[in-house]
């Protein structure tokens, strides 16, 4: 016997809220934009080199879309572009940035600090991790690749990457928007 569409959609609907409702439990997100969906080119497919507008559009696109990447302007280049830093980790860290940034810079001028002292400052802060590309214009796969890391990052779901997410604060950069321009 054929159930008609009509009588499944209470179904449906309670179906969807329920998996509304769990979704942020299991760390699920919802559409994050591919680099074909936003370029109509996946990074690094031939003939296609995405340039800084294009790159710093989609890195504010992801940001639009997933709790797991801000974007913090860290200046201006010679040529008046906003210089972007895509900062990457777990909606968590995110909420605590201010607190980890702290521990970091207490780590980084360690006067005062006793032994101990620095050891548990280092137990309860984050591995921060810079990562950049694209310093010499000419040399394009590291803006590519840059590009294609902070979309892996903040779609992927899989155990590791969660595990990175929640260990690290990863700090994203491209080096040379000017010349990734040109």
């Amino acid at each position: 016997m054929l159930t008609s569409p009509r009588r499944c959609a209470p179904l449906h609907r309670i179906a969807f809220a329920l998996c509304a409702a769990l979704a942020p439990a299991l760390g699920a997100q919802g559409h994050i934009t591919t680099p074909k969906e936003a370029f109509g080119a996946n990074f690094g497919d031939d003939y296609f080199l995405a340039n800084y507008t294009q790159i710093s559009a989609y890195w504010r696109t992801l940001a639009r879309e997933s709790s797991r990447i801000t974007l913090q302007e860290i200046g201006k280049t010679a040529e008046g572009r906003a210089h972007l830093m895509a900062i990457v980790t777990s909606p968590e860290n995110h909420k605590r940035l201010a607190h980890y940034r702290s521990i970091s810079a207490r780590l980084a001028h360690a006067e005062g600090l006793t032994d101990e002292q620095a050891r548990q400052l280092a137990r309860e802060g984050k591995a921060i991790v810079w990562i950049d590309g694209g310093l010499h214009a000419t040399e394009t796969v590291g803006t590519q690749s840059l590009g294609q890391m902070v979309y892996d990052m903040v779609s992927r779901n899989d155990k590791e990457t969660r595990r990175i997410l929640n260990d690290v604060i990863i700090l994203f950069v491209h080096a040379n928007p000017d010349g990734n321009e040109l």
